[in-house]
């Protein structure tokens, strides 16, 4: 685990930034472990492919380029030629931008992502991190709960249905802008569409969070992948201090949305990142 952290911070910075996570089995069961660190279980529609699902440590890399991303992930696992690579995705954000404080790209589905994420650093931290008082070990203080899936995207099929058919899917305008008009920096209010009328009730985003004012406390991060033709989709990645309450209250609320026949989970996994620095280390070795 050392070997790695100094493997992944060698090459973070410059065009690259880069951190390592930690997966479920890279700590004994003796080690005060975050409590909600588990292998990540199938959610209704799953089919985990087990070659391509959760692992001991997450290395994620990015970058400014696909050649940056390859020759810093080469240097990486060349430092560590004791561990072996279990599964390995790579992915690009199309039209990636910030706007408003927001990262922004657009998915293989033509709809642009990130406008449901907070604009500024504080509540990105509000949302993302583990904070004292959580019940967590007091080294996991100012860590993060990854949660990485691999979905396999339904292009052809999307494709067929219209764009007016599509955004009522998803429940924005393929540029964010919401089903009512507003904005796609403000917050829609569902209350006055209590009948599904303007935005369906089975809209991605409505049960996604049905009330946009109180959003899931999480932070998303996202990649398009490409494999082949019958093999492309989204790398979707969200960060949260609590993922019973960030990716798995939203992961239950999507279960019969109109969007699921279009969707396919394959494979990713639970992973914790640990906070900044290295102390975390030594108190895991003194613990």
């Amino acid at each position: 685990m050392r070997a790695a952290y100094h493997a992944i911070t060698a090459i973070d910075g410059g065009d690259i930034a880069a951190w390592m996570a930690l997966g479920e089995g890279a700590l004994s069961s003796r080690t005060d472990r975050p409590r909600q660190l588990a292998r990540m279980p199938s959610f209704a529609g799953d089919v985990l492919n087990p070659a391509q699902s959760h692992g001991d440590l997450l290395l994620h890399i990015t970058g400014s380029s696909a050649r940056a991303v390859r020759q810093a992930a080469e240097r990486t696992l060349r430092a560590l030629p004791q561990q072996q690579v279990r599964w390995r995705a790579d992915g690009t954000r199309p039209e990636n931008r910030a706007e408003d404080g927001r990262g922004l790209s657009r998915n293989p589905f033509h709809f642009t992502e990130g406008h449901g994420n907070p604009s500024t650093a504080a509540e990105i931290t509000e949302r993302a991190t583990i904070r004292a008082g959580q019940g967590e070990p007091s080294w996991a203080v100012g860590g993060s709960y990854e949660v990485i899936r691999i979905i396999r995207l339904a292009t052809d099929f999307w494709d067929r249905d219209t764009e007016e058919e599509q955004e009522r899917i998803i429940g924005r305008r393929r540029n964010g802008r919401w089903l009512d008009g507003t904005p796609s920096t403000e917050r829609a209010v569902f209350a006055t569409d209590p009948l599904g009328k303007i935005t369906p009730l089975d809209a991605h985003v409505r049960r996604a969070a049905p009330d946009p004012r109180t959003p899931p406390p999480m932070v998303r991060r996202s990649y398009n992948y490409h494999r082949a033709a019958d093999d492309q989709g989204l790398i979707f990645s969200c960060f949260q201090g609590d993922l019973e309450k960030g990716f798995e209250a939203v992961q239950r609320r999507l279960q019969g949305e109109a969007m699921a026949k279009y969707t396919l989970t394959t494979g990713g996994g639970y992973f914790f990142v640990p906070p900044p620095g290295e102390a975390w280390l030594q108190r895991l070795a003194e613990n």
